[in-house]
């Protein structure tokens, strides 16, 4: 598929985007479903919420996986990043690492929980810093 004209892609383009990885982490879980894989949304809500935050920033960014540089980033343009969302950083693994099949550990439950919470906040978090442009 082209890609469309980039300079239309707006701040709320990407915060869409992460709202649907979100929703598509939240999903019920079956047996077909990987932890994995629904950890792989929640990094991607978060990833694409950073983004947009970039975005409207008006701060270049590199198009990578990794939270820490995004948050890096942020922080190297002016903006203040609370501790509790540099925590996300932790999801870059789901990014790569567990999206095919490897000698990784499986995903719990419990990590799959974390994962989708932490992504959450950070799209919350996100929203509340695009409305106080």
């Amino acid at each position: 598929m082209p890609r469309s004209n980039e300079k239309a892609v707006t701040p709320q383009h990407w915060l869409r985007r992460a709202k649907s990885n979100l929703a598509r982490a939240k999903q019920v879980r079956t047996d077909e479903i990987l932890c994995e894989d629904l950890c792989f949304d929640a990094q991607q809500a978060t990833e694409k919420a950073l983004k947009a935050l970039l975005l409207a920033k008006g701060i270049s960014f590199r198009f990578v996986h990794d939270i820490g540089e995004l948050l890096t980033t942020l922080e190297k343009g002016g903006v203040l990043i609370p501790e509790s969302v540099k925590r996300s950083a932790i999801l870059t693994t789901y990014a790569v690492e567990t999206r095919y099949p490897g000698t990784f550990e499986q995903v719990s439950q419990e990590e799959l929980l974390e994962a989708i919470q932490i992504a959450g906040q950070i799209v919350e978090w996100v929203e509340l810093q695009l409305s106080n442009k």
